[in-house]
């Protein structure tokens, strides 16, 4: 690895900040052979706007017209980042659906790029693109980059992630001991029946606990419950 490569990535990792970070990063891909840089973040769980975080250097003409056209509604990048860690390159037939919005990006000279997301457990997705006006985007250039542009994506998207407020959790289901115990069997494909008999309980007494469950869990049947009970680490 080269010295300059070295020395913008100890200064990325040190940055606290995600305008400092990004106008590392800028350089930092800049030397990689890139014109152009594009990082957003958007969450689907704590009410923050959609792209209430873009930091980009497009020309202020191209995000103009991506705003008044919407084209985020159509954009097949996007789309696939907002459901995939992949990277995705631009290519003419990733736009087969959309050739307006592939032909007014490449009038701007955003014409070859790549763009990778992120994903958290807290529901956040960024989306970090590369770009430049000339040479198609090869094999040999995501395996060389690919690196560097993981490093500043997952370091952009954790500045943004710490600054914002912990999500909230949901509501504590207080099941008890008896519940817990004919959900777990319920899980291992136990009917009411055999539940009793093993739990030495009357099969009523069995069923009044699972629809303890059902009601506490808020859903419609023993199955729900089951799945609910095993998704918040209940059994």
């Amino acid at each position: 690895m080269k010295v300059w490569k070295e020395s913008q990535l100890t200064q990325l990792s040190y940055a606290q900040t995600i305008e400092t970070a990004y106008e590392i990063a800028l350089n930092l891909v800049k030397n990689l052979g890139f014109n152009f840089c594009a990082f957003s973040i958007t969450s689907q769980t704590r009410g923050i706007p959609h792209n209430r975080i873009q930091l980009n250097n497009y020309p202020a003409e191209w995000n103009t017209k991506y705003e008044q056209e919407h084209f985020s509604e159509v954009d097949p990048i996007l789309a696939h980042c907002n459901h995939s860690e992949l990277p995705i390159v631009w290519q003419k037939e990733v736009f087969s659906k959309t050739p307006m919005l592939w032909q007014a990006q490449e009038k701007q000279g955003l014409r070859y790029g790549w763009s990778q997301s992120v994903h958290d457990q807290n529901g956040l997705c960024s989306m970090l693109s590369l770009a430049r006006s000339h040479c198609p985007i090869t094999t040999h250039d995501l395996y060389q980059n690919l690196g560097y542009a993981m490093f500043i994506s997952r370091h952009l998207h954790g500045l943004v992630a710490k600054e914002l407020p912990a999500p909230s959790k949901p509501g504590t289901v207080n099941l008890s001991s008896r519940e817990v115990e004919v959900l777990k069997y319920s899980a291992d494909g136990k009917t009411a029946g055999e539940i009793a008999i093993i739990l030495n309980l009357s099969e009523s007494t069995v069923q009044f606990h699972i629809r303890g469950a059902i009601r506490k869990f808020g859903v419609n049947n023993k199955i729900a419950a089951v799945i609910k009970a095993a998704r918040v680490g209940a059994i």
